[in-house]
């Protein structure tokens, strides 16, 4: 990495004086790099990047260790991708061990294909049994700042909560800016006109019909 450095005059013990092309040059560059990794993040590519085939869940991780590194390089767009959107990793996050640690299933995008708009209304089913030792949990983020969506509410939903369930077992969860009417305000997170937004749903101790995709969510479903 510092051998990369030095020919845009960063140097150890060495003043750094850019002219005001490298000063330009430099800032397209972050530009760029910025979009690089937002489009890593929120349009993956990485083979199996779906969880599920024809659908439009994702997985989060794709380092193979917390050192992001292969026996022949290291992961560096699986590692943006990553850490464009988090900020730590453990090896319990990225475990194989039914039972134990996290998974991770992301959604950018609705049934149909298109990003998740703050300012329309969306309904997600959880089906009953969710694989999981533990508890399950869904979390609203902002696509822009990447942090939980300023809604002055609290973003998250999760098995552990009050949350309605139907009488097949499974959990209905709302989303929109304003909560849907004769449905419970329990199961409802509140978006933000003019927002995109993104999803995690995390399984603690994934059992192994998460493995196996014996249970699997469906996508998230616009509303009239």
């Amino acid at each position: 990495m510092l051998a990369m450095l030095v020919p845009l005059g960063i140097e150890k013990g060495k003043p750094f004086e850019p002219d005001e092309r490298q000063k330009n040059i430099l800032t397209e560059a972050s530009n760029v790099g910025e979009l690089m990794a937002r489009a890593n993040a929120y349009h993956k590519r990485f083979p199996g990047a779906l969880a599920y085939p024809g659908k439009r869940w994702e997985y989060t991780l794709f380092l193979k260790n917390v050192d992001q590194e292969t026996p022949n390089y290291t992961q560096l767009d699986e590692r943006s991708s990553y850490f464009y959107e988090a900020v730590g990793v453990t090896a319990g996050m990225m475990g194989q061990t039914v039972g134990a640690g996290q998974a991770y299933l992301e959604a950018q995008k609705d049934k149909d294909g298109a990003w998740l708009d703050g300012g329309k209304s969306y309904r997600l089913n959880v089906p009953k049994g969710a694989p999981v030792a533990q508890f399950w949990s869904l979390t609203v983020y902002d696509n822009e700042t990447r942090a939980l969506i300023d809604t002055g509410s609290y973003p998250d939903r999760s098995s552990r909560n009050a949350i309605t369930t139907n009488t097949d077992g499974s959990v209905d969860l709302y989303f929109g800016p304003q909560p849907p009417a004769g449905k419970p305000e329990s199961n409802w997170i509140k978006t933000l006109p003019g927002k995109g937004w993104f999803t995690y749903f995390r399984f603690y101790g994934p059992t192994q019909a998460y493995f196996d995709k014996t249970w699997q969510i469906p996508d998230i479903e616009p509303m009239q």
